[in-house]
């Protein structure tokens, strides 16, 4: 495996040169963030990007993300200029040395939560997410931790409706439609494209959600054979789902060659409903066993990358929710650990 880190460039808060004294780092995850969605990145800029991670000693092999344009989602005229701004984006990340470029394909929200700073018996705080209090939201007035600067309520009422009749079937076939047109360019450039699962991976003010169990993933690399359609398995979104058999898909995924990118992190369930809290990636801590999903993943020949996921603001750092430095690191030496145990283990 390839330990890696995601880096949001040079505003990040942390100094890339931080992540390289981590062991057995070897690269960033980041991306030109500064470009409106569907537009063209420039070349210079993931250069610099590059020149950056590689001048402290990394790689940046991986991409997350190219975001997918919503007019792609829901089948506008305008989506085929916009799928040809893609694929030229992942000729031109691989014309840099990018391998892998993860994305995602869920309609207006790309993570929810209902607490950004859940705070936890430790004095740790996490990202968290209450059945309950998600009840309680006002999906005609909407306002959502982590989302009221990203769309004004006009903005956002105005996406809701567009979908407001949009089915499932809708949704896959515009998924399908996107990838029969991106994965022959991934093939012919030689980049591996990973889909991140439905975070959290179930419906959401009536949006439907497409990536959110091991029948979803099977439909759609049906759909679209090559092995260039792949998945970044993230633990905790798929996790969050407890119809999820998360160490049979990392398992089964493995096999298949389709599992390009691994994010580890533990979530903990806190009620029989969804409720759920994002807690330290140690098993004992979650409800996940991520000692037996490292082992699935080295018994079944994974040989991809691999981040540590969202992490606690842990020993007063007061970071970005999900992507301080303190606990993903910790994340990381865990990480190196099971995987030295199970490689070990499983020659």
């Amino acid at each position: 495996m390839k330990l890696t880190f995601r880096w949001y460039g040079e505003s990040d808060c942390i100094p890339v040169q931080y992540l390289r004294q981590i062991p057995n780092m070897s690269g960033v995850v980041t991306a030109c963030y500064d470009v409106p969605v569907g537009e063209v990145w420039s070349v210079e800029s993931l250069k610099k990007l590059k020149s950056i991670a590689n001048g402290v000693g990394l790689e940046m092999e991986v991409i997350e993300s190219i975001p997918v344009s919503e007019d792609i989602k829901l089948g506008k005229p305008t989506r085929d200029k916009l799928i040809e701004n893609y694929c030229e984006n992942i000729r031109r990340c691989a014309s840099v040395g990018v391998k892998c470029v993860c994305y995602n394909f869920m309609p207006v929200f790309d993570w929810l939560r209902t607490e950004m700073y859940h705070q936890n018996e430790d004095g740790s705080n996490s990202l968290a997410y209450s059945w309950a209090d998600f009840q309680k939201i006002d999906p005609h007035n909407l306002h959502l931790p982590g989302w009221d600067e990203s769309y004004s309520q006009d903005e956002l009422q105005g996406l809701l409706e567009a979908y407001s009749h949009f089915s499932h079937d809708d949704l896959f076939n515009n998924l399908v439609y996107f990838l029969e047109r991106i994965i022959p360019v991934c093939d012919e450039v030689g980049v591996k494209m990973a889909i991140h699962p439905d975070d959290p991976p179930w419906d959401i003010f009536g949006l439907p959600r497409i990536v959110s169990n091991e029948a979803d993933l099977d439909r759609m690399f049906a759909a679209v054979p090559s092995k260039n359609n792949g998945v970044t398995l993230c633990t905790g979104s798929f996790g969050a789902g407890r119809h999820n058999d998360v160490v049979h898909m990392v398992g089964k995924y493995s096999k298949e060659g389709r599992l390009h990118f691994l994010h580890l992190r533990n979530v903990k369930w806190t009620d029989d409903k969804d409720s759920f809290v994002e807690v330290g990636h140690c098993t004992k801590d979650g409800s996940l066993d991520m000692a037996a999903v490292v082992d699935a993943a080295v018994v079944n020949g994974f040989d991809g990358y691999v981040r540590p996921d969202h992490g606690r603001n842990i020993w007063g750092e007061d970071a970005k929710p999900g992507y301080g430095l303190f606990d993903r690191a910790l994340g990381c030496a865990y990480i190196n650990g099971l995987f030295e145990m199970a490689e070990k283990k499983n020659k």
